[in-house]
C-alpha cells in the first residue's frame, strides 16, 4: 500500500511543524504503508522507514514560514500543488492524506485522478483566518467555509483531533461512518536524518532552578492564544500566599520570550521566574521533572491543546482553565480546573500545593485515564481502523 502525504508545513522544524503530522506519518509507515511526504522546502528530513520525503524548493527571500494562514502559505500551498500533481501523475497512490488547507488542492485533483482522500483536519480553516487576525472579509471568510464544506462531502475519510472539532465536521459529512477522531495524543521524540548537533543544556537550566521551592510550569508555544499573560498575573496572586513558589516557562522565541519577561517584571517576578526560550526535547523534559505543577492557561477555543496528553502522563498534576479545548478531555477527577481568570487559577494552583492526598489521587487517575484512552496502543487501534475504511 501506498500513499501520498501533504503536510502544508516546513516539515520538520521545532516552531512550524505540528507534531501530529510527524506522528500520523510514523504510524502509517509502521503498519505498512509506504510513504511519499509532500512538504514545503524548509525543515529537517525525518528518519522513518518507508517513508521518502519530497520538497518544493526553500525561497529563502520569503524568510521563515509564520503559523497560521499568510501570503507566503497561498503562494507555497500553489508550489505545493503543481508538485502534487506531477508526483499523482508518475505513481499510482492506494490514497492521499491532506493536512489541514492541502485538502483544498486534493478537492481539485481528487476527480482528475481518482484516489481515495484522507483529510487530516486539525482545525476549521475558516475560522482560523480570523483566529490569526489573517482577515475580517466575509467574502473570502464564507469562500473558505464553502470549500471546507465540499471537502468533508466528498472526503473518503476525515480525521478530527478533539470532539468539539468532530461535531462540526460530523453536522458537514452526508456519512459519519467515514469520521474518525484521532487525538494526537502521543509524544516521543522526533527521529532525524541529521539529528541536530547541541551541547546537553538541561544541567545548566536546572542549576537555574531552585532546589526546595515549588515549581509552576509551563511548556509549549508562547503565541496569544496560550494565555501565558493569565498564567503571570496569576502567578503572582499565587505568590501573596506561596512566596516561595517559582515559575519555569519553556518555549517562544526571542522577541516572545523578551515579551513575556518584561511582563513578568511587571508583576513584581524579577528572579522569580526563568524564561529558557525553545529547547530540545530531552532538554525540555528533564526541566519539567522538576515542577512540582503543570499548566495550561488557554482562555479561549475548542481544539484540544496536544501538550495536555503528556501532561496527563507526566506523573504530575496539571492546573488547566475550565473552556472546551480542555473540559472535552479533561475533568476534576483527573486535572485542576479553574475558570479563566487570574485569581481563580492561582487558587487552583494554591490547591495543588496545599492538597497532597488530592494530588495522588488526580495524577494517579490521570494516567490511568491516558493509558486506556490516548496511549501509543490506543493511537495505533486508531489509524488502523482508518486504513481498513480506505483500503
Amino acid at each position: 500500500m501506498k500513499a501520498l502525504v501533504i503536510a502544508p508545513e516546513p516539515f520538520f522544524s521545532p516552531r512550524g511543524t505540528p507534531l501530529s503530522v510527524y506522528y500520523r506519518t510514523l504510524v502509517l509507515a509502521e503498519l505498512g504503508v509506504e510513504v511519499d511526504l509532500l512538504t514545503y522546502g524548509q525543515g529537517e528530513d525525518v528518519d522513518i522507514a518507508g517513508v521518502r520525503t519530497v520538497r518544493i524548493p526553500t525561497f529563502r527571500l520569503l524568510g521563515t514560514v509564520p503559523v497560521g494562514p499568510s501570503l507566503v502559505k497561498a503562494f507555497l500551498d500553489l508550489v505545493l500543488a503543481a508538485w502534487a500533481v506531477a508526483l499523482l501523475a508518475r505513481n499510482r497512490y492506494s490514497f492521499v492524506h491532506a493536512h489541514e488547507e492541502s485538502v483544498f488542492i486534493c478537492r481539485i485533483l481528487k476527480p482528475l485522478f481518482g484516489f481515495k482522500l484522507t483529510y487530516d483536519m486539525h482545525s476549521s480553516l475558516p475560522q482560523q483566518l480570523t483566529n490569526f487576525d489573517f482577515t475580517r472579509s466575509r467574502l473570502l471568510i464564507g469562500l473558505f467555509d464553502r470549500l471546507e464544506s465540499s471537502c468533508l462531502r466528498i472526503a473518503d475519510a476525515v480525521i478530527t483531533i478533539s470532539p468539539a472539532l468532530a461535531d462540526y465536521a460530523c453536522e458537514r459529512m452526508p456519512d459519519t461512518g467515514r469520521h474518525f477522531l484521532i487525538e494526537n495524543s502521543i509524544f516521543e521524540e522526533v527521529r532525524l536524518k541529521r539529528p541536530r548537533p547541541h551541547r546537553d543544556t538541561a544541567k545548566g537550566w536546572e542549576q537555574k532552578i531552585p532546589a526546595g521551592r515549588p515549581i509552576v510550569a509551563y511548556a509549549g508555544t508562547f503565541e496569544s492564544y496560550q494565555g501565558l499573560e493569565l498564567l503571570i498575573e496569576a502567578f503572582a496572586v499565587l505568590r501573596r500566599t506561596r512566596p516561595d513558589a517559582f515559575l519555569l516557562m519553556i518555549g517562544g522565541s526571542p522577541a516572545q520570550v523578551e515579551s513575556y519577561r518584561d511582563l513578568a517584571q511587571q508583576h513584581g517576578l524579577s528572579g522569580e521566574a526563568l524564561f529558557t526560550g525553545t529547547l530540545p526535547q530531552p532538554v525540555a523534559r528533564r526541566l519539567l521533572e522538576r515542577a512540582d505543577v503543570h499548566t495550561s492557561p488557554r482562555r479561549t477555543g475548542t481544539n484540544t491543546p496536544l501538550k495536555l496528553y503528556a501532561q496527563l502522563a507526566s506523573g504530575k498534576p496539571l492546573v488547566a482553565t475550565r473552556i472546551p479545548a480542555h473540559t472535552q478531555v479533561l475533568t476534576e477527577e483527573i486535572s485542576f480546573l479553574a475558570e479563566p481568570d487570574p485569581s481563580a487559577f492561582a487558587e487552583a494552583m494554591l490547591e495543588v500545593m496545599n492538597s497532597e492526598d488530592r494530588c495522588r489521587q488526580v495524577v494517579a487517575a490521570a494516567r490511568i485515564f491516558y493509558d486506556s484512552r490516548y496511549s501509543r496502543k490506543a493511537y495505533a487501534r486508531k489509524v488502523r481502523a482508518l486504513l481498513e475504511v480506505l483500503v
